[in-house]
């Protein structure tokens, strides 16, 4: 049996355990590496595992060295998105406020009144129940309790810093659209994977209950 194979012109031996774990390591590194760092120079990648596995050649670059570095590029990569993110969200804001309806407050919050209610409002000290529907600014949906069928309860006081604000404005039966910065939803961490960090978040939230 034959267990050889051919990748681009040349031949790839697969004739033992060892064969095939090493190329299967590669596989397994080459796709870590594709994901992650697309813009590797395969050169340089390719010399410095050959350095590291020639126990007679140094690397031009140690290993606590090399760590440093991998770290603070990816620092730098993770800054660059980072500020692509909050530039996005600042300019939709900037455009936002300009239409018919919209109103900002002194915070950086936004909203719109889809439907104005006549009851009390709330204070930072109670409870209330609402329906929600939570996007990102391209429309893609997080959260949502109108999709849940189940309407949420929660003090004033214990959710995103734009709510809190958004919450003690609105008497009960209102129904607003908040248009909430990075800075008062999840800020630079984030919260799971669909709401990175610096991301301004877009609510529909209809205001039930007092409780």
């Amino acid at each position: 049996c034959n267990n050889s194979v051919k990748n681009n012109d040349k031949e790839i031996n697969l004739t033992n355990n060892i064969d095939s774990a090493s190329y299967a390591l590669g596989v397994n590194i080459g796709e870590n590496i594709k994901a992650q760092f697309p813009d590797i120079n395969l050169k340089n990648f390719e010399l410095a595992i050959k350095d590291v596995l020639d126990n007679k050649k140094e690397p031009k670059i140690s290993g606590a060295d090399a760590q440093k570095i991998i770290q603070d590029f990816f620092k730098k990569q993770q800054e660059k998105a980072s500020e692509s993110i909050i530039e996005e969200g600042e300019k939709f804001l900037e455009d936002n406020k300009k239409r018919n309806g919209v109103i900002t407050l002194e915070s950086g919050l936004q909203y719109e009144i889809l439907k104005s209610g006549e009851g009390a409002k709330p204070s930072l000290e109670d409870q209330v129940t609402t329906h929600y529907h939570g996007t990102l600014i391209d429309g893609t949906v997080f959260d949502s309790s109108v999709e849940r069928g189940q309407p949420a309860t929660f003090p004033v006081g214990g959710v995103i810093k734009g709510w809190t604000e958004a919450l003690q404005l609105m008497a009960m039966g209102s129904k607003w659209k908040l248009f909430v910065p990075y800075s008062l939803a999840y800020g630079e961490r984030g919260a799971g994977p669909q709401i990175g960090p610096y991301t301004t978040l877009i609510f529909e939230v209809e205001l039930i209950k007092i409780n």
